[in-house]
């Protein structure tokens, strides 16, 4: 009997093994992304930054950028942060950074800028390799809300790279904040894990409130640093 009842659940299990596949069949086949170079851009994506011009850019006040062009690259030179001209909500986001290869000052004064989901949530940009600052200020931190899994910060003028996944937080019907999340890889490893985002605003934000799409912000910190292939898919 115990044989018979064995082979009877083995049987059902199978059944509907079965139809959860044949049902996943019925299902729209994913749309073709090409993923493009090592690093992107893929072919779904909006590219903000490919190394010729700033034309997905403008600065603090809604004028023409002025960072330095410098061999591909956006330099930051004290002339103010950039905002996207385009905003976003749910979204994959891939930046290259370098901070300065002659080492000057040390913390949060050594190579330090950000990168702001929606002007208001950062990612710290700092030159983090043997430099000791706080914990949510170093290289890869949610600034002041989370800390880094760990350092997997390159050296000093290496070229590194942050590819983000970020779901804003959200009002439901009853106006109640419903957190959103930060996933980060600092260089192709894990460093925030699904963090969780409630809507308050990191230091230095460039806007307030919770709100649907918003623009991707790089900041002036006024250290020399360095951006180049920057592109994003909305999710």
């Amino acid at each position: 009997m115990k044989t018979l009842a064995l082979l009877a659940l083995t049987s059902m299990a199978a059944f509907s093994w079965t139809a959860a596949a044949a049902d996943a069949r019925k299902s729209p086949e994913p749309p073709v992304t090409d993923p493009g170079p090592p690093g992107g851009p893929s072919s779904d994506a909006v590219v903000l930054f490919s190394g010729k011009d700033m034309a997905q850019w403008k600065n603090e006040k809604g004028g023409e950028p002025r960072w330095r062009l410098e061999d591909g690259a956006m330099v930051v030179n004290g002339t103010g942060s950039l905002i996207s001209k385009e905003v976003f909500g749910d979204c994959q986001l891939h930046v290259e950074w370098a901070t300065p290869s002659k080492v000057e000052g040390s913390g949060q004064g050594r190579g330090n800028s950000g990168v702001y989901l929606q002007g208001r949530y950062e990612i710290q940009v700092l030159d983090s390799y043997q430099n000791t600052t706080y914990f949510d200020g170093q290289a890869g931190a949610y600034y002041g809300h989370s800390a880094p899994m760990v350092n997997a910060s390159r050296k000093p003028g290496e070229w590194q790279s942050y590819d983000i996944i970020f779901h804003p937080p959200k009002h439901d019907t009853a106006g109640k904040v419903i957190p959103g999340s930060l996933t980060v890889f600092h260089n192709g490893v894990l460093v925030q894990d699904h963090v969780p985002v409630h809507g308050k605003a990191t230091t230095a934000a460039h806007f307030a409130g919770v709100t649907p799409k918003g623009p991707v912000v790089l900041q002036d910190h006024g250290n020399p640093v360095r951006f180049r292939n920057i592109w994003i898919r909305p999710l």
